[in-house]
Order: C-alpha cells, then sequence, then structure tokens
C-alpha cells in the first residue's frame, strides 16, 4: 500500500503518516521475530548454513594432515584479503557505514574478496549490520549477547531459518539504496560461485603444481582453516566486544574496545570507537590502538581508488572506564542516523 494513500476504517481515516507509522511498526515487528533467540529450534534449522559450518570446520580439523607451507601461506594471504578487504573494508566501512567513497574497480574487488570470504552478500551482510546498529543491545539486535547470550551472538544466531517476507522487509528498510544497484544484483545472484570457484582454483592450482595432496592442502588451507579463523575473528566483533573490554565513550550500547579482537580482526575490536563513531573510517582512536584496515584505506586513498574518506573523529562524550552499562550516552547515534536516513524512518 502506498503510504500516500488514505485508508477509511470504521472509526476514522487513517493519514499517510499513520499509514507508515504502522508499517514501520509492521517492519519492526516481522525482523525482531526473525531474530529472536527462541527462532534457534531443530525444527527450524537452516540446514544449509549448520551443514556448510559443520564442514567447514571439520575441513579445517583435517588441515594438520596435509600440511604444506604453500598451504599456509595462501592461507594467511586469503585471511587478510576477504577479512580485512573483503569484510572489514568492503562490506563494513564502506557498504555498511559510507565512511568512504571507492571508484568503480575497487569497489567492484573490494564485493569480490567479501563474497571469497563466505558470509553472505554484499547487501544481505550491510542490511543486517546496519540492522544490528539501529537496535544495538536492544529488542531487534540480531546478535546481541546482552539480549541473550555469549554463544548466541557468536555463532547460533545464523542458525534459525528466516522468512522470504523477513529477509524483504530487512532489504527494503536497511539497504534501500543498493537494491536497484546493478553491482550489488550481480553480487546477489552470484556471491556463492564466487566462493565455490576460489575454492576449485585452489584445489585444481595446487593438484597441477603438486600432485593431489598438494591440491587438498591449498584447499584446507586456503579456504577451510582460513574461512574458520576469519570467521570466529570477525564473530567475535558480535560477542566479545559487548561483553569484556574497556569503554572510550558513553555510547547507548554494551560495545567495548577489546585489543586481541582489534589483532585478528584487523582493527574492528576497537568496537566501542566504532559504536561512538561508526561513520568514522579509521576504528582506533588513540595512537596505540592500532587498525590494520585503516592502513589499507589510506593506500587505497593515496593511490585515488578511495576519495571522500571520513578520517575526522568528532568529539564525542568520554566514558569512564568501568564495567557498568552506560545508557544516557548520545555519542554515534546521529552519525549513524544520517547512513540511516530515510531508511528506517
Amino acid at each position: 500500500m502506498s503510504v500516500s494513500s488514505v485508508s477509511v476504517t470504521a472509526d476514522h481515516v487513517r493519514t499517510p503518516v499513520e499509514i507508515k507509522r504502522q508499517q514501520t511498526q509492521t517492519d519492526t515487528d516481522t525482523l525482531v521475530a526473525a531474530f529472536h533467540p527462541q527462532q534457534l529450534r531443530w525444527s527450524n534449522v537452516d540446514w544449509v548454513v549448520a551443514l556448510f559450518l559443520i564442514g567447514v570446520h571439520a575441513g579445517a580439523l583435517a588441515a594438520p594432515f596435509f600440511f604444506s607451507w604453500a598451504g599456509l601461506a595462501v592461507c594467511i594471504v586469503m585471511h587478510w584479503v576477504t577479512c580485512s578487504v573483503g569484510i572489514c573494508l568492503g562490506y563494513h566501512r564502506y557498504l555498511s557505514h559510507k565512511s568512504m567513497k571507492l571508484k568503480a574497480p575497487a569497489e567492484f574487488v573490494a564485493m569480490v574478496c567479501g563474497c571469497l570470504s563466505g558470509e553472505g552478500s554484499p547487501m544481505t551482510w550491510a542490511a543486517t549490520h546496519r540492522l544490528h546498529h539501529h537496535k544495538s543491545d536492544q529488542e531487534g539486535d540480531p546478535h546481541s549477547p546482552i539480549r541473550a547470550d555469549g554463544w548466541w551472538s557468536h555463532i547460533l544466531w545464523l542458525f534459525p531459518k528466516r522468512s522470504t517476507e523477513s529477509g524483504q522487509v530487512l532489504y527494503r528498510r536497511y539497504v534501500p539504496e543498493l537494491v536497484d544497484r546493478p553491482m550489488m544484483q550481480f553480487f546477489e545472484k552470484t556471491f556463492a560461485l564466487w566462493l565455490w570457484g576460489g575454492g576449485l582454483i585452489m584445489l585444481v592450482a595446487g593438484w597441477i603444481l603438486g600432485g593431489w595432496r598438494m591440491g587438498v592442502s591449498l584447499l584446507v588451507w586456503g579456504m577451510c582453516v582460513r574461512m574458520v579463523a576469519a570467521y570466529h575473528s570477525t564473530w567475535f566483533v558480535n560477542s566479545a566486544t559487548h561483553l569484556w573490554g574497556y569503554r572510550n565513550y558513553d555510547t547507548r550500547d554494551h560495545s567495548r574496545n577489546l585489543w586481541w579482537v582489534a589483532i585478528l580482526a584487523y582493527g574492528e575490536g576497537w568496537h566501542n570507537n566504532h559504536h561512538a563513531h561508526p561513520a568514522v573510517a579509521p576504528a582506533g582512536h588513540k595512537w596505540w590502538e592500532v587498525d590494520i584496515t585503516w592502513w589499507s584505506i589510506r593506500l587505497l586513498r593515496a593511490v585515488g581508488l578511495a576519495y571522500d574518506v571520513k578520517d575526522r573523529i568528532p568529539k564525542g562524550r568520554r566514558a569512564d572506564d568501568h564495567d557498568g552499562p552506560m545508557e544516557q550516552g548520545q555519542s554515534g547515534h546521529s552519525e549513524m542516523a544520517s547512513v540511516l536516513t530515510e531508511v528506517v524512518a
């Protein structure tokens, strides 16, 4: 129903504003239900996702039997390519938060790297992440350890089946500016092909260069071990950095900075900084808060592939370094609201 229409009820004529408000509430209810921990039950498990993750972890367990230095090298390089360039830079800081602009070739490569990570399509990732920021640690947050528990926020939230309707609502509400873009439509249709194609290339290349054992080595190290390491690195951002660490800013959620997650996830562990100022490209806000992804962004800017980079850190409310939740802080809300303008209005 168009928001410009009016609906006649037995009581009164509903205005366009009332119609839009009701649609917004309906959408919210749909997403709250879709990401509620109660959805996790045996009859509602998405077995495609579950078996895929089990298979990847099983492959990683087999890796010691197929060790090679070439396999380890491919694992390390692909971990950086997919986790830092693909997820942290491409899916997260660029697509979800618009903290920079990328020239078309750089955008395409970043999206390919994200698809190779095995974390889904660019639009699904960005929409879910924007929902997380909009409802952070509140009802409707898809992966809050505060609303549920650490295991839910770390991995279990991925397992429930979700309806086509909830996916449509998620896209309509959180990434409406992306759904009609040809590049995003292309990756929506092909994201899985990039992942499986990458694995096939590793297997065949290794087989040609060193026989079947080398092929299997490149596959299990370059794909399985790399994906398991990258998965848990990024999942710790969802779980651990909302439970442990220190706070530089007074935010309205439980986000925290955790140094070891920042190391594992190329700077994403400075999570309280990020929630305070989500549109800012660098996640490290103190000189010793190392952010490897920010180094990559600076390199892209230096060679002209990234521009309009938002690198100025606004002055926000500082937080005392203690363990209690801070409910009154406003830092970061206006920045995220600017990203979500007319998206969640």
